[in-house]
C-alpha cells in the first residue's frame, strides 16, 4: 500500500506532459486476471517509465458523493462513475476534453484530451461541467516494463486511442466490438506478413 501511495503522490504532482501518449488496451478473450477480464483500458506513460490508466467500460454502482464526499460539487454530480482500476479505488480520476492545456497537473492522452487526479482540477471540472468528461474511481497502474511483458505474453490487443473510444457514452458493447475489430485486423496482418516473419502488435483504430 505504501508503494501505491507514493505512486499516487507522483501522479498528482506530475505536470502536463508535452506530447500525447495515450493508447487503448483491449483485453483478449480468456485473460484470467479478474481485474481486467473483458476490459478496455486507456493508458498513458509517465516520464519515469511507469504506465497509468483507467478502465473505460466498467461502470461503478456508487454515486460520486458516496465515493468522494470531500470534493466540492460531488453531491450534485449524477452521471455514471466508472471503476478505473484496482489501485486506490477511492481516488477520483477525471478524463476530460479541453482545447487549451489545463492549469493543474494532468496527463495529455490525445491532442485535446487529458487525465487528472488532482482534486482542484476535478473540483473545477465539476463546476464547469464540460460536455466531454468522465470520472473514475481508482486507476490501473503498471511498473516499468510490466505492461510490455503482458502484451508480449499475449494478454492484450493494442489500438490507438481516439475520442470516439474514450468518450463513448454507452460502453456495454465496447469490449466486444473492439475485440472483433482488433482480432480481425491482426489476423489479416498475420496473413500479409507471415512470409516476412514478423507481426506488429498494434492494429488500426476501429
Amino acid at each position: 500500500m505504501r508503494r501505491c501511495a507514493l505512486f499516487f503522490a507522483m501522479l498528482v504532482a506530475t505536470p502536463v506532459l508535452a506530447e500525447p501518449s495515450g493508447i487503448v488496451l483491449v483485453a483478449k478473450p480468456g485473460l484470467l486476471d479478474p481485474n481486467f477480464s473483458e476490459t478496455v483500458v486507456l493508458v498513458t506513460r509517465g516520464d519515469e517509465g511507469s504506465t497509468v490508466g483507467v478502465i473505460l467500460n466498467r461502470p461503478d454502482t456508487r454515486a460520486l458523493g458516496e465515493i468522494a464526499p470531500q470534493l466540492r460539487g460531488a453531491d450534485d454530480f449524477t452521471q455514471t462513475i466508472f471503476s478505473g482500476g484496482p489501485v486506490l479505488r477511492e481516488v477520483i480520476v477525471a478524463l476530460f476534453k479541453s482545447q487549451t492545456p489545463p492549469g493543474t497537473s494532468a496527463f495529455q492522452v490525445l491532442p485535446h484530451a487529458y487525465m487528472s487526479m488532482h482534486p482542484l482540477a476535478i473540483e473545477r471540472l465539476l463546476a464547469e461541467r464540460p460536455a466531454e468528461m468522465r470520472l473514475y474511481a481508482g486507476f490501473s497502474g503498471w511498473a516499468p516494463q510490466q505492461l510490455e511483458a503482458e502484451i508480449a505474453a499475449g494478454g492484450w490487443y493494442v489500438v490507438p486511442a481516439s475520442e470516439a473510444i474514450i468518450f463513448r457514452r454507452d460502453t456495454r458493447e465496447l469490449w466486444r466490438e473492439l475485440v472483433a475489430k482488433a482480432g480481425g485486423a491482426r489476423a489479416m496482418m498475420q496473413d500479409d506478413v507471415r512470409v516476412a516473419g514478423s507481426v506488429t502488435t498494434t492494429v488500426a483504430a476501429p
